[in-house]
């Protein structure tokens, strides 16, 4: 009987070690935290999006980095093998809007439970408390774990620490520096789906407001870098929201000194549409003050923020207003625009882009091309993918695969 060693008791890590107990291998689960799936509880803002109910070919269009080496996980262990797999232990499923899916009850800590309750009944040794402190290879082979409470020979070891987001929940980059030091070259970890900083105080104004329905463009360098359509929030720091946290996974991989976030608040409307209508909400209010009126525009705490890149005063009554200032209000309005500052640190992301480089790893089994017996699964993995459970479905294939060949 083959004894596997898998370290990080997450979601990639705990798939993994389920895969690889029903090929009666005598599995053995390290965790550092005092309970297993630490960063599941907050996933899906408490529910946890597990996967996204879509095909394989159409699972790849929402992945960022390196979608081509997930071929083998994802095929091998799709959408519906994880809805399947979750069903058949019990665990009631709902798809929601964008073929997001979700636990029925609603509670994150319910897909633990289950996943934990089947490494029970598999006979997996759970140690939880267990600090992994070094991985021991010899002739480039694995040989054992060593942990802060002794040594645990083996014949695989699968590495499933998690990358650097979210460290309270203990992903703190340990996988990055047995990797290195085992001879793989580390992509640079970065945070995605994170909030953006904006230059200015604009943001500040309008701290709470949440938009829905408008379309965002993200250009760098004069280039439009990705444009979306949905909802988004000003908080303290700039935005965040959907649409936000999707264009910050294409922003990782640039240099923001000529970055610019740009909201079209009237996606519907074209201008001349908008045109028409200032030109008869302007007729009807002609002795009423501009700031006014055009709270029946936009929300109020948007006002003076449009008004001020217009370059019109809000106190001029609607008579009074010129057509090229009526144009400058539209315009602003169709391309509400912020210098962007920086990205949210690391700490805040929803996943971390970068990790174990995949030219280091065969990607139809996931074990390393320089170790024999070691295998990677997870986010710490350089792949990542937008929000919508297409990170979690990731870290369940991945962990599938390296827990049948580990």
């Amino acid at each position: 009987m083959r004894r596997v060693i898998v370290i990080g008791g997450g979601a990639s890590g705990m798939m993994c070690a389920i895969a690889s107990a029903k090929l009666n291998n005598n599995v053995i689960l390290l965790e550092k935290n005092e309970k297993l799936g630490k960063k599941i509880y907050i996933t899906g803002k408490g529910r946890c999006n597990l996967t996204n109910d879509v095909e394989p070919l159409e699972f790849f269009n929402s992945v960022i980095s390196n979608p081509k080496f997930l071929y083998s996980s994802i095929f091998s262990f799709s959408s519906k093998n994880t809805m399947k797999f979750f069903e058949d232990l019990g665990l009631n499923l709902t798809v929601e809007r964008g073929k997001r899916v979700f636990p029925s009850s609603n509670k994150a800590s319910d897909v633990t439970k289950y996943l934990e309750k089947e490494l029970r009944r598999l006979g997996v040794d759970i140690r939880l408390n267990t600090n992994v402190v070094d991985v021991i290879c010899e002739n480039n082979k694995v040989k054992k774990v060593i942990t802060e409470s002794g040594e645990i020979e083996c014949d695989s070891i699968v590495i499933a620490t998690g990358g650097k987001s979210y460290s309270s929940t203990g992903s703190t980059g340990d996988g990055y520096v047995f990797a290195r030091k085992l001879g793989h070259k580390i992509v640079d970890p970065k945070p995605s789906l994170v909030g953006i900083e904006l230059f200015g105080s604009d943001h500040l104004k309008m701290q709470g407001l949440s938009l829905k329905n408008v379309s965002i463009t993200v250009i760098v360098n004069d280039r439009i870098l990705y444009s979306d359509f949905g909802e988004m929030l000003f908080t303290h720091f700039g935005i965040s929201g959907p649409i936000v946290l999707s264009s910050s996974c294409y922003l990782t991989k640039y240099s923001l000194e000529n970055a610019k976030f740009i909201i079209d608040l009237k996606p519907a409307l074209t201008l001349e549409t908008l045109d028409a209508k200032f030109i008869r909400l302007f007729a009807e209010n002609n002795n009423k003050n501009l700031s006014i009126i055009m709270r029946s525009v936009v929300p109020s705490s948007l006002v003076d923020v449009i008004l001020d890149k217009a370059n019109v005063s809000g106190k001029k009554k609607c008579a009074e207003i010129t057509k090229v200032e009526r144009f400058n209000i539209i315009n602003v309005l169709k391309n509400l625009e912020f210098k962007i500052k920086r990205l949210r640190p690391i700490e805040e992301a929803i996943i971390t882009s970068g990790g174990v480089s995949v030219k280091d790893i065969n990607p139809k089994t996931l074990e390393s091309k320089l170790v024999k017996g070691l295998y990677f699964c997870g986010e710490l993995i350089d792949v990542d993918a937008f929000t919508g459970g297409f990170n979690m479905q990731i870290a369940f294939s991945t962990g599938h695969l390296a827990g049948n060949n580990a």
